[in-house]
């Protein structure tokens, strides 16, 4: 862990971290621009209660008073989640949000990029970004594909989010030598859906076996990050080919409105909560929480496996 002044650890974090306790870190842009107050209080609050359960301490991430803050105090909590004007924060943007104590929301990219500053190896997420459908034209590819190639974090997710080009996004991966282990899932979950047509290479069965990968991948000194997949619950995932449906229409009038950069992914996830009526946004919010209950449990078995070998 280190001593960077701009970090400010909640002290339950800190004491978690430096007793060799498990530790999961937590985006704050599911926060302030995945849906409206009072709804995103009761999601974070519930994520956190999740990690709990399962033995581990949440820390939330978001830039507060020119600090990155490492966990959220219920107050903090409310004073983010119902805050207009918060900041979306990649990894580009931390000087600036934190020169001028705005109040920034934290990316999978920022996350990773926070949480490694922290000494926290575990990180929960709905859907990690990646190559836009398109790029042939835009060249947009997501900072959290690149970061998952430097940063040296554990990303639990349901796989890509589902508005991106899903081959494209795992050919990436590939090329910058990143893991990607689906758990207990032979195929790449999409998201809103449980499955996708692009087999795995690598599968686990349990947060101990996920434990004992992420500790040979350090004994080999590889650097970057690693990728667990977890498919939303079954009773949860939406119909594939309707959910693509759904998505080629929002994708569509994005493009009509000139939508682009950091403002294209909150429009699509938007659009596509209008279109399912609302169901898109009751199954983000199911595949999260059942990603804080792995990410906990993979957070739980890699503590016990450090420990025993101190």
């Amino acid at each position: 862990m280190t001593n960077n002044s701009l970090l400010d650890i909640q002290p339950e974090v800190k004491a978690a971290l430096d007793a060799g306790k498990a530790v999961v870190a937590l985006e704050s842009t599911i926060i302030s621009h995945g849906m409206p107050y009072p709804q995103n209080v009761q999601m974070a609050k519930k994520v956190e209660s999740i990690i709990r359960g399962a033995g581990a301490v949440p820390a939330t991430v978001a830039i507060m008073n020119g600090k990155i803050k490492i966990g959220l105090t219920d107050q903090e909590l409310e004073t983010f989640a119902s805050s207009r004007g918060v900041v979306k924060v990649s990894r580009r943007d931390f000087p600036g949000i934190i020169a001028r104590k705005q109040l920034g929301a934290t990316t999978v990219a920022s996350t990773m990029f926070a949480a490694h500053l922290a000494g926290i190896k575990v990180f929960v997420t709905g859907g990690i970004g990646g190559v836009h459908r398109g790029y042939e034209e835009t060249m947009d590819v997501s900072a959290d594909l690149e970061e998952l190639a430097q940063t040296d974090v554990v990303v639990i997710c349901a796989g890509a989010k589902a508005i991106l080009d899903l081959p494209r996004t795992m050919e990436y991966l590939e090329t910058k030598g990143v893991p990607v282990i689906g758990y207990k899932t032979d195929v790449l979950p999409a998201f809103f859906s449980a499955k996708s047509d692009i087999q795995l290479v690598e599968r686990a069965e349990s947060p101990e076996e996920i434990a004992k990968i992420i500790l040979a991948k350090d004994q080999l000194e590889m650097g970057g990050g690693l990728l667990v997949v977890n498919p939303i619950p079954t009773e949860y995932s939406l119909d594939h080919e309707f959910i693509d449906q759904v998505i080629e229409a929002a994708v569509r009038a994005a493009q009509e409105q000139g939508v682009t950069g950091k403002h294209i992914t909150p429009f699509l996830l938007n659009e596509i909560t209008k279109r399912t009526e609302g169901k898109s946004l009751a199954a983000n919010l199911e595949l999260v929480y059942n990603n804080a209950l792995v990410g906990a449990q993979i957070a739980s078995a890699l503590a016990v496996e450090l420990k025993q070998l101190r």
